[in-house]
């Protein structure tokens, strides 16, 4: 038997600016029950986590090594069997890039992938570690079948993913070789749950530069954050959207819902 979880990703583009503009009274809600965040910009000390808890959710964090920068979290409100901090390569480690959650045959991936806008050299670092992560991937998918990657992927994989395809053509996150790394992504037996359940939608996104204040009313979006599923979880997917009216931050949440085993439902905790 199975039931169904409702899992989101959300680049909180810093978590103690979000908490500010509303994120705990949106996590009230308990809008699922596994939240996962990227960039929260803090290490956990210094994160307050009691509304978190109060709405059940046990919190995880990873976070970068230099202070006010990258870090990711999960909040959860089924105890995770086993928790895997990083993914083993040292400059992302060190920059708090991966956080694992295993629940039972299910692994659950939040990950942060790397920005190449400020200049060349984190371009060539972005791709360095799109390498080292899909090979780290293929390994992964031999022990774990089952997996959920969630994340701000930082790549606009199709025409259709970013408000002005021709006018980005050359601007980081919109690059060839990024958007053929997603190519081979894909076709390596990842479902991109969104495309999967609106193969067509266009105008769709989830994040919209700060630099232009009038660009998210206008919807000049980029689609960057994804839920990817490895083939033997697609029969499991129910449905996977995006919450534009969701703003904390300059992006906004994605959500899949998927069917999910009933025997880890028992570990949450009690409020």
């Amino acid at each position: 038997m199975s039931s169904s979880i409702r899992i989101f990703s959300y680049n909180v583009n810093g978590i103690r600016s979000a908490l500010k503009k509303g994120l705990a009274d949106w996590i009230a809600t308990s809008p699922g029950e596994i939240i996962c965040l990227q960039e929260t910009k803090a290490q956990p000390e210094d994160i307050d986590t009691s509304a978190f808890e109060k709405a059940g959710y046990n919190c995880y964090w990873f976070s970068a090594q230099k202070k006010g920068y990258s870090g990711v979290g999960i909040l959860t409100q089924i105890k995770p069997d086993q928790v895997f901090h990083g993914n083993g390569f040292p400059q992302s480690d060190a920059e708090g890039r991966v956080l694992q959650l295993q629940f039972g045959d299910i692994l659950l991936i939040n990950a942060y992938y790397p920005s190449g806008t400020s200049g060349e050299e984190r371009q060539q670092y972005k791709y360095q570690w799109l390498d080292e992560w899909f090979e780290y991937l293929e390994k992964l998918k031999k022990q774990y079948p089952k997996i959920i990657l969630c994340g701000d992927y930082n790549i606009a994989h199709k025409e259709i993913d970013i408000h002005d395809p021709k006018g980005n053509k050359n601007s980081s996150g919109f690059l060839p070789e990024e958007r053929a790394w997603m190519d081979k992504f894909f076709a390596s037996g990842w479902i991109d749950t969104f495309r999967y359940m609106h193969p067509h939608e266009a105008h769709r996104y989830s994040w919209w530069s700060m630099r232009f204040p009038t660009v998210r009313q206008q919807n000049k979006g980029w689609r960057i954050d994804y839920i990817a599923v490895t083939e033997p979880l697609k029969s499991s997917i129910i449905d996977a959207d995006i919450l534009p009216q969701v703003q904390h931050s300059d992006h906004c949440p994605v959500y899949l819902e998927l069917k999910f085993p009933l025997k880890t439902q028992d570990s949450r905790p009690k409020k």
